[in-house]
């Protein structure tokens, strides 16, 4: 009798953060719409946070999609000062043992098996769990190929360099990438006496048990990248990688919600306004706050700015965080901001619709931290940037972003002595991006890579080629005895 062949099912493993759970999400819809595969999304019960609820609950209903939440381990006994990607790693290996018996009863349980099993950038750890259950494994990398490419590397940088990465003597030129400054690698392996450097060399060679790289990039962002990637895959030294990007939330007037600010935009001039948004985590300290408030209202233009409360010690403090209170965020305001600037700027505490607004005809520039999904939330509406970059990989993106990349960013400059950006730089910058000569270069490139970010998604497109050249590789799996069963079991 012929063996039925079931529809491919594959588990993906999301880190902590909305940054992470939300382009999870929209690839698990397109796999669903497209290319008719089952997906079980896992989670942290560990540093989970109410931002999560909203991508997760945006899941369309009667789809073949499914969540799962791994439980909750203690992270109690870590320093209070330990690096976010500490945290995170941490979880992920003592969440291990969890995870396997949830593959196990997927594999046992799931008409398909598990067909593949996708863990997030910092989770490559589990890789080894699939790979002892004899599940085909890929990396899901929610950022750009160049930052996984310098990621790779990280355990060679670490063997032949003994300084600090600020203090290399020359560019880091990988294959295809951009030559970078060493200060701006991520943020992570900035300390060699942190304990999270070393976790990021691991996290290197933990990459290289992957079958593939499944990547939110697409064709012409980074061409070059990708081509040298290939020869370097064709060689046998890395596993290929697939730009199935980019992966961004179409707008929605329900994702809107009624939002005040879209009411405000609604009433403002055409490419008029100065979206600020530093990101899901992104925090600034009370004194950059205020010469950010300070340099916006002197740069006389129309401004929208989700502001957070500041944080002194932490430029990613929002990154677990709730919401705060609304009132409680503006009142760290300059005293007679608000009532100042209420001719031609909105305030919003803490949240706002970025994909809606970034879509909105109102909106003419994006004052960004260069986390990657809001980079190319940005190139997706063809908005021009103005960059910020706080943590991360964001420093290395502000560059693929910049003149020296594709050119639809300038860049903000912070004084030497305290790494504060000064009110005037604020007003030069945000006159230059809305009514400059530059500005409106970035504008031209903006629309440039709009278009082919669109050409990238369109049926037959090469984002659309891509995924669908993995979901055949996935099929053939799902025919499989040895995989629906789990060899390892």
């Amino acid at each position: 009798m012929a063996q039925a062949v079931h529809a491919p099912h594959v588990v993906v493993l999301t880190s902590p953060g909305v940054g992470h759970v939300a382009p999870v999400v929209e690839f698990a819809t397109r796999l669903a719409a497209h290319h008719g595969v089952t997906t079980t999304i896992v989670t942290y019960g560990s540093l989970s946070s109410p931002a999560h609820s909203p991508s997760l609950a945006s899941l369309p209903a009667g789809t073949t999609i499914s969540t799962a939440a791994l439980p909750a381990v203690a992270v109690d006994d870590l320093p209070s000062d330990a690096h976010i990607v500490t945290r995170i790693v941490t979880v992920v290996h003592r969440s291990l043992p969890h995870l396997r018996a949830l593959l196990r009863s997927l594999l046992a349980s799931s008409p398909a098996g598990v067909t593949a099993f996708l863990a997030d950038m910092l989770c490559p750890a589990a890789l080894a769990v699939a790979e002892d259950l004899g599940v085909p494994r890929y990396v899901f990398y929610p950022s750009s190929l160049m930052s996984l490419c310098t990621l790779l590397y990280t355990p060679e940088l670490a063997r032949t360099t003994s300084c600090e990465c600020r203090d290399l003597p020359g560019p880091v030129v990988l294959p295809g990438c951009l030559p970078l400054h060493g200060a701006d690698l991520v943020e992570p392996v900035q300390e060699r006496a942190n304990p999270v450097y070393e976790l990021l060399v691991q996290l290197g060679l933990d990459y290289l048990r992957c079958d593939g790289f499944i990547v939110n990039t697409f064709h012409a962002l980074e061409h070059e990248t990708l081509e040298a990637f290939k020869e370097l895959s064709d060689r046998g030294v890395y596993a290929p990688a697939y730009a199935v990007g980019p992966l961004v939330r179409s707008s929605s007037d329900v994702a809107a919600g009624g939002h005040r600010c879209m009411t405000w935009l609604d009433a403002q001039p055409d490419g008029s306004v100065l979206y600020v948004c530093l990101g899901s985590g992104g925090t600034l300290s009370a004194v950059q706050t205020a010469e950010l408030a300070a340099g916006l209202e002197a740069s006389g233009q129309r401004f929208l700015w989700v502001a957070r409360v500041p944080n002194d010690m932490d430029n990613c403090a929002s990154y677990f965080g709730g919401e705060e209170d609304g009132d409680d965020t503006l009142g760290y305001l300059p005293e007679g901001f608000l009532e100042r600037t209420k001719a031609v700027g909105l305030v919003v505490p803490e949240w706002a619709p970025q994909v809606e607004i970034l879509g909105h005809r109102a909106v003419g520039g994006f004052v960004s931290h260069c986390g990657w999904n809001s980079a190319l939330e940005t190139m997706a509406a063809g908005v021009p940037v103005l960059a910020w970059p706080l943590f991360a990989e964001q420093r290395m993106n502000a560059v693929k972003l910049g003149s020296e990349g594709v050119g639809l960013a300038l860049r903000v400059t912070a004084r030497e002595d305290d790494g504060v950006v000064p009110r005037d730089e604020v007003a030069m910058a945000a006159r230059e991006l809305m009514v400059g000569e530059k500005g409106a270069v970035a504008r031209r490139k903006a629309r440039e890579l709009q278009e082919e970010a669109r050409k990238a998604l369109v049926p037959g497109g090469p984002a659309h080629r891509a995924l669908a050249a993995v979901v055949d590789m996935w099929k053939c799996a799902a025919a499989s005895p040895a995989v629906a069963a789990g060899a390892g079991l």
